[in-house]
């Protein structure tokens, strides 16, 4: 009997694919690509707006196109990833965002840019999670897993600070279309790497029949709801259009789940939510993600506008928060996850990052760089990183490899809604302070001098209301992180592939001890 144990965990534990690691390097590169690319045509827009003609009522669209396709499809995408096999889908949403940013840099008029930007939206949904779910495949021993998410949840967090950096260099140095082009390198090269190096586990992938009628409300649904927090910020949360889409969005849904919970083959099976942990990794990132675009939004302008940066300066403003992020993923994280529950990761990463945020609620017009935005980044930074790390590997952890790819997508779905929310939720409360700063202490600018003053004055009050915000938010991830979170530290052996469905068909390779 001993005999015939050991046969079968010898079958049942190939060897890990020695290309594991050049496979992360692809991987991570991708990743990079798609989160600069959310940052780095904020920094190019202006220069873009005044090429192409676009309107000031049209300009947020090309922010907007990217968001409401990548955000709108990111559960199609991953469940694409599961039918085609991951890596095909990689290679292919890579291909096409390459296309696309090359379309984009290349656009004459404001029409081929919005097409160029929810093209490149629709690529990144593909792209996104299939590269998730590849490094939750390949990586499946604890140890691993840890260096590799580390990395990835450095890319993930620090990579849009990057993007501000990389923006300001190309738009102040070359052009504003370098933005658009800067993907393509990048692109190709991740590309061809991904097709000669990456190596997804055999029988992976999840054949049955696609869910067109969830597809269908997961789409609009999604893109109502990043639509309707977009209008907000622009029209008002009162608007007719902001509520109804808001209505259209609870409706689609919640039809969405009730179609979820009947149909054979879901494009999201309910258990990938409803498992406690995973729920828990979802909302609390959701939350952060929130008030981290309280601190680029605010900062990026804060910098600019009352300190009078250049972009350029601006984008090294940012590096202690990267220099943070990479310490507290690839140090911190990474020596931590195979030692403590990832809640005891999660939660004091969030109160971390918290205290930074906190930090910044004391800006005033006049405040020193060196003394307060720098160890408040810092703060920041290592927080988040700690944070990051742990919730993107808990996030795929688990979960029936078939669903590998929903599981990412979520991800994903979570960040980008969280992203969403953030830009209309803070930029409301900022606006709503900084007038009413300005309606009582008009009586005393009396001087053109003062007049300019009291506008800086109340740009910053606006900014630290809404970081007052962003503090609480970041309080209630780590409580969330705290109390759903209940899993222990990984086993040293398997992390993944033990969800639902694995052990009948030993669909991920399992490393025996």
């Amino acid at each position: 009997m001993p005999k015939t144990a050991e046969t079968a965990r010898s079958t049942a534990a190939p060897q890990p694919d020695p290309g594991r690691w050049k496979a992360l390097v692809f991987i991570a590169l991708a990743q990079l690509m798609v989160v600069l690319d959310a940052t780095i045509v904020n920094i190019a827009l202006p220069s873009a707006q005044q090429d192409l003609g676009i309107s000031d009522g049209n300009r947020q669209w090309v922010i907007t196109a990217y968001a409401l396709a990548f955000g709108g499809l990111l559960l199609f995408g991953g469940r694409i990833a599961d039918l085609w096999g991951r890596k095909r889908t990689f290679v292919v949403g890579l291909i096409g965002f390459a296309a696309a940013s090359a379309l984009g840099g290349a656009a004459t008029g404001e029409a081929t840019m919005l097409g160029a930007r929810a093209l490149q939206g629709a690529f990144g949904a593909l792209l996104a999670p299939a590269a998730l779910s590849l490094l939750a495949v390949t990586f499946t021993d604890a140890k691993e897993r840890a260096k590799a998410f580390g990395i990835y949840g450095a890319i993930a967090g620090g990579g849009g600070a990057v993007g501000l950096i990389l923006g300001g260099f190309l738009t102040e140095y070359l052009n504003w279309r370098w933005t658009f082009f800067v993907n393509i390198p990048f692109a190709i090269v991740a590309a061809v790497g991904a097709y000669l190096v990456i190596r997804e586990p055999a029988g992976g992938r999840n054949r049955s029949a696609l869910d067109i009628p969830g597809v269908i409300l997961s789409t609009l649904g999604l893109v109502a709801l990043v639509y309707g927090f977009t209008r907000a910020e622009s029209e008002g949360w009162s608007d007719a259009g902001t509520v109804g889409m808001f209505a259209a969005s609870v409706v689609l849904l919640g039809a969405f789940v009730l179609v979820e919970a009947k149909v054979k083959n879901p494009l999201l099976p309910l258990r990938v939510l409803t498992e406690r942990n995973r729920g828990g990794v979802y909302l609390s990132l959701g939350l952060a993600v929130i008030a981290m675009f309280g601190l680029f939004l605010f900062l990026t302008y804060y910098l600019q506008v009352v300190k009078g940066y250049s972009p350029v300066m601006t984008g090294f403003a940012f590096l202690p928060m990267i220099a943070g992020m990479i310490i507290g993923s690839t140090q911190i994280g990474t020596r931590l996850m195979t030692r403590v529950p990832p809640r005891l990761l999660m939660a004091p990463g969030f109160l971390t990052a918290a205290a930074g945020m906190l930090l910044l609620t004391q800006l005033a017009v006049d405040t020193s760089y060196a003394g307060l935005i720098l160890p408040a980044q810092l703060l920041l930074g290592l927080g988040m990183g700690t944070a990051f790390m742990p919730a993107m590997s808990l996030a795929t952890h688990g979960v029936d490899p078939r669903d590998a790819g929903v599981a990412s997508a979520m991800v994903n779905t979570s960040q980008q809604v969280g992203g969403a929310i953030g830009t209309a939720l803070l930029n409301t409360i900022a606006a709503s302070a900084t007038t009413a700063y300005l309606v009582d202490n008009a009586a005393g600018a009396t001087t053109p001098a003062a007049q300019k003053l009291l506008q800086l004055q109340g740009m910053v009050e606006g900014y630290t209301a809404a970081i007052w915000w962003a503090v609480g938010i970041l309080v209630v991830s780590a409580a969330i992180a705290a109390v759903l979170i209940t899993t222990g530290k990984p086993d040293t052996g398997v992390v993944a592939g033990s969800g639902e469905g694995a052990e009948e068909e030993v669909k991920v390779p399992v490393i025996a001890h």
